[in-house]
């Protein structure tokens, strides 16, 4: 067992809906030191937010796409309870104002999904240690952003994630290009290098923002709309 087990904050609430991610992040968990009866698992925003009402927690790893709404709330519900409690979103989605609504809500950091388990562990380490680590894709896009925006741009306020709900995000967009293309995910995971669950979790995040359900309708309403 981890020597570090008895400083690790706990219980951890881990709000994933996945059952492949929640496995990745049971080991990665576990890695860490903590064990088991430390650990709180549940699926769904309804579920999350009843367990907070039940017990404190010291650390939740939220993510932002639940099959009932989205973590944005669970997050606001938990900082409103304890402003000490540590909270890591760790989600597919991968735009600014996603990560801004996220931070003011309550969040101490954001990653995405499609890092390797060094990366996320490397994440809650830092929020452990007091930091606040940004995914450096998402950092990378907005210092982008912002370098060739005029100052009174900078100072507008970010929109808010439901007002422009139907976009895709950039990954998105090149993986519904794959599959466009007849791929698989198999074979859209192997060309951007990253795991199968990433890119059936982009497509699940595709097909709520297109309001479909299969991959040929996603192409079609995607096309339809000027997207592809």
């Amino acid at each position: 067992m981890d020597i570090t087990e008895s400083i690790l904050p706990a219980p951890v609430l881990i709000v994933e809906d996945e059952p492949m991610i929640q496995s990745r992040l049971r080991h990665i968990l576990l890695e860490m030191g903590y064990s088991n009866d430390m650990l709180i698992f549940v699926s769904h925003l309804k579920a999350a937010l009843q367990k907070i009402e039940e017990q404190p927690v010291s650390l939740a790893l939220v993510d932002l796409g639940l099959p009932d709404g989205n973590g944005i709330e669970l997050i606001e519900q938990l900082r409103a309870k304890d402003s000490s409690v540590l909270i890591l979103v760790i989600s597919a989605w991968s735009t600014q104002n996603s990560l801004f609504s996220a931070i003011q809500a309550g969040a101490t950091g954001y990653v995405l999904k499609e890092r390797d388990d060094t990366e996320v562990i490397m994440a809650i380490r830092s929020i452990l240690r007091g930091g606040a680590p940004i995914d450096p894709f998402i950092a990378r896009e907005i210092l982008s952003q912002i370098s060739v925006q005029k100052p009174q741009e900078i100072a507008k306020p970010f929109k808010q994630p439901d007002e422009d709900i139907e976009q895709l995000t950039n990954r998105e967009h090149e993986i519904l290009n794959l599959v466009a293309q007849g791929l698989s995910n198999r074979e859209i995971a192997e060309q951007l290098f990253v795991s199968r669950y990433t890119v059936e979790s982009h497509i699940k995040h595709i097909y709520r923002k297109l309001s479909v359900s299969k991959r040929t309708k996603a192409v079609s309403t995607a096309r339809s709309l000027g997207i592809l």
